[in-house]
């Protein structure tokens, strides 16, 4: 995969605002002469991939092929950046193909609503230019079928799950009794990745007007989709940003952050597993007891491959304690799962976990129209702090974030 660079403008509306406060000590004046100076740092490590989800679609028939008359269904997340591409055979072809226009169906309107209902204008018609009608091989730029409506041919619906970003596409077979009667072979789709200003892959599966490549010339020509559905598979994968992280010193057995297993308590953490915004608990923990000191690593969202530090003091017997929103989440946030000694230096990445704070309806990460990445506003639930779980294939945590201590 080319190289991107990514650029994240915001979670949401007001964030940077709020970072303006970063970077502070609020107990430097109450060190002890013996005070150790350590540094944290946090790098976002997580591997950004092209695609957020992918598939594959055929018939249910003996032969995988779907038939004048019949349908079938993908069921895929987006935020409203994103857009659907798939491709199919024509099947009474050399090699056309059925595909969006670049860079897929138009799933938002420019208010941020769902589309829903007939969306078969947006399917068209394409040429591979790998052979001509006869079968002979030929080298020319995809393009455009003339002269075939392409909407006559496919009928495509859409409906849309507004509590979890989540659309149905129904695909059907309408060219029984035109003069293009085909049946469609089996097929591919892929949502891109959005980083918060643009999407990752803008021209997904092919470049009309120029020579195809390997994978959508097997479709085209033989309705075989191996190729596309591995090389989507090796790009399809969830990513993420991180914010600034809150690193706070303390004294005690209780955890300032969070506590595993109760409610959010309202100080802050909400915030920060939100929208990324660290001023609330960094201003509530300011006269919560035991604390010694409260730092902020970094003044901006944190996009892959790039880090934020702090130095911070601590006295022997003093524990450490730190807080980052999983960015491309409802209210996901990393942390550290055990206590720490904070005057110990190292690799703390084994020591931290990923959490779901509670307060938000969770939607597939980076493909959520709630999320604060897409602008939104999680729906408000009240659960207790947990460990995010298996239902969505994010990274492990020592894939995506690496802290360390020096």
């Amino acid at each position: 995969m080319k190289k991107i660079f990514f650029k994240i403008t915001a979670f949401a509306t007001g964030i940077m605002a709020a970072f303006t406060l970063l970077s502070c000590n609020d107990s430097d004046n109450n060190m002890m002469d013996n005070s150790l100076q350590r540094t944290i740092t946090f790098e976002n490590i997580v591997t950004p991939k092209d695609f957020v989800e992918s598939g594959s679609f055929q018939g249910t028939g003996a032969v995988p092929v779907i038939l004048p008359g019949q349908s079938v269904s993908i069921t895929f997340s987006a935020g409203k950046a994103q857009a659907l591409m798939f491709a199919t055979m024509y099947g009474a072809s050399k090699d056309w193909f059925f595909a969006s226009q670049q860079p897929g169906i138009k799933l938002f309107d420019t208010s941020g609503k769902a589309i829903t209902g007939d969306v078969s204008s947006s399917v068209v018609l394409w040429d591979n230019g790998t052979k001509d009608n006869t079968g002979q091989a030929e080298s020319k730029p995809i393009a455009q079928v003339p002269n075939v409506n392409a909407s006559q041919l496919m009928k495509l619906n859409l409906n849309y799950n507004e509590m979890i970003s989540e659309f149905t596409l129904t695909i059907t077979n309408t060219s029984g009794g035109t003069a293009n009667e085909t049946p469609f072979s089996p097929g591919v789709w892929a949502v891109s990745n959005y980083n918060g200003s643009q999407l990752l892959n803008s021209v997904p599966f092919f470049t009309p007007n120029s020579l195809s490549n390997p994978e959508i010339t097997d479709i085209a020509q033989m309705g075989n989709i191996d190729k596309m559905k591995a090389k989507l598979s090796t790009n399809t994968g969830i990513m993420t940003g991180l914010s600034p992280a809150l690193v706070v010193i303390y004294r005690g057995d209780k955890n300032p952050v969070y506590e595993l297993g109760k409610m959010d308590n309202g100080m802050g953490l909400k915030e920060i597993a939100q929208f990324g915004n660290v001023s609330k608990l960094q201003n509530s923990l300011k006269s919560f007891p035991g604390i010694k000191g409260i730092y902020v690593a970094g003044n901006a969202p944190v996009p892959p491959g790039n880090k934020v530090m702090t130095s911070f003091r601590a006295d022997p017997g003093d524990k450490i304690t730190y807080v980052t929103m999983f960015g491309f989440s409802n209210d996901w946030f990393y942390a550290n799962e055990t206590d720490i000694d904070a005057t110990i230096k190292g690799d703390l990445s084994s020591k931290t976990a990923l959490f779901d704070s509670g307060t938000g309806v969770d939607q597939y990460p980076g493909a959520g129209n709630h999320q604060a990445l897409f602008g939104g506003t999680p729906q408000s639930e009240t659960m207790v702090i947990s460990k995010v779980g298996t239902q969505y294939p994010v990274p492990a945590v020592q894939n995506v974030i690496k802290v360390t201590v020096n």
